[in-house]
């Protein structure tokens, strides 16, 4: 019976509807997604040379952001290619390992992506609640610490929701209705028992989604209080960028969340995952580059071909 189920699996095969149910918009759709995708990579790639290049950005809070610049780069890369392939292919199906090998990429970035706007939240209460001892808690070794810890959160859930797909059995053609192979998506369409891959659904997603946020809540409550009882009111504007984008990730996030799994509601589902797969990618380098200071700086002064060296 088991070698059974796994010779179906091997044969089955997946089809990504994507937007092909509106053929009028194909192109337009098509040169959206395209500059959507170009404006991200240029933005993380950008991000992360101005980083490098400026010794005066050096300092934790932007050795977590260009990270997360890396993540996001990662992130939109292995979505948007395939999304834009969709559209202008006639055959849009797709082998189940090379389905489950963009599931396992694309929620290794989504995990690591949520671990590292906590490390975020924590690293802007050490800087405000802590100022003196802000340079010897976030060390260059705790620095790398938490971001090893970021990339190895996102990679262990990634693999266990991997492993929990591997121990279904899928027969034939299957449809999804999305443009991404998304966990939801590929449990629906299983030909076996999905009790045990529906719990590790709901325990480890629900686990990620509300550890991460009590840290992030937490550490802002904390910022509230210092900067109410100090009247430093100055001092709260260095969070806007990172309060911003995170206000953008888990409210898109959460809405799918609260979406039910019915027929009508597919194109809400799609329009929230291009949100939070492509455009959400694109975002953070402009929300981050926009509303900081030090960072316009370093454009103008790239722009003007000024080197960096401390005076």
């Amino acid at each position: 019976m088991m070698i059974s189920d796994k010779n179906q699996s091997s044969t089955a095969i997946f089809i990504l509807l994507g937007f092909s149910e509106y053929p009028e918009f194909q192109t337009l759709l098509f040169l959206l997604f395209l500059v959507i995708y170009v404006v991200s990579v240029m933005g993380n790639l950008g991000m992360i040379a101005i980083i490098a290049v400026n010794p005066k950005l050096h300092t934790p809070m932007y050795f977590f952001l260009k990270h997360l610049s890396i993540v996001d780069f990662c992130y939109s890369t292995v979505v948007t290619p395939k999304l834009l392939e969709n559209i202008v292919a006639e055959d849009r199906t797709m082998s189940i390992s090379t389905c489950l090998t963009q599931f396992f990429f694309f929620a290794t970035c989504a995990f690591t992506d949520t671990f590292m706007l906590a490390v975020m939240a924590y690293d802007r209460f050490v800087a405000i609640c802590n100022p003196l001892l802000y340079m010897v808690i976030m060390s260059q070794k705790c620095c790398s610490l938490l971001m090893a810890a970021a990339y190895s959160w996102g990679v262990l859930f990634s693999l266990l929701f991997t492993f929990s797909l591997l121990t279904l059995s899928f027969c034939g053609t299957n449809i999804i209705n999305n443009f991404v192979c998304d966990y939801s998506g590929i449990l629906y369409n299983a030909c076996s028992d999905k009790h045990f891959s529906e719990l590790i659904l709901f325990i480890f997603a629900n686990f990620n989604m509300f550890s991460t946020l009590i840290v992030i809540i937490s550490s802002y409550i904390f910022i509230f209080v210092t900067v109410m009882k100090m009247a430093r009111h100055k001092a709260f504007s260095t969070c806007a960028s990172h309060l911003t984008a995170v206000g953008v990730f888990y409210g898109t996030v959460l809405f799918l969340y609260c979406i039910p799994n019915t027929q009508s509601s597919w194109f809400t589902i799609k329009v929230g995952s291009v949100f939070y797969t492509v455009i959400i990618p694109m975002l953070n380098p402009l929300i981050y580059s926009l509303r900081n200071n030090e960072v316009k700086e370093t454009i103008k002064k790239l722009m003007g071909k000024n080197d960096f060296s401390p005076n």
